[in-house]
């Protein structure tokens, strides 16, 4: 059996920071389709590679993407499993808020059928 450890605060903390940068979210999206050197990632973005290095740095540290060493290359390349994890995560946020607006819904039909109800309820 496989025991899943339930990441800490610090944890989610790193991975949201991580996310909160445009080129972060976009070297996510673009190992996500292919592994890639990280010259090739800082090609893309007018910015210096030590940057997109750095930017790549936050990313591993947040355990979004993983690198390794090929010869003289550096590849990245995402981790889907996080990503999944980051994604279940919110849709938890999503569900326990849903469940909230639902009842706040409710409160209102419940309010709307009999007026009489919802004000004697009310304090004087």
């Amino acid at each position: 059996m496989v025991e899943r450890i339930a990441p800490t605060d610090a944890d989610i903390d790193r991975v949201f920071h991580a996310l909160a940068d445009a080129t972060r979210r976009d070297i996510v999206r673009r190992t996500l389709v292919a592994e890639q050197s990280v010259s090739a990632l800082a090609a893309g973005y007018a910015m210096s590679f030590a940057a997109v290095s750095k930017h790549i740095g936050v990313l591993v540290e947040a355990g979004l993407v993983r690198k390794r060493a090929e010869g003289r290359e550096r590849l990245v390349s995402a981790e889907p499993a996080a990503i999944a994890h980051v994604q279940r995560l919110l849709r938890s946020y999503e569900d326990l808020w849903r469940g909230r607006i639902d009842r706040l819904d409710a409160l209102f039909a419940e309010e709307a059928e009999d007026p009489d109800a919802a004000a004697s309820s009310q304090p004087n």
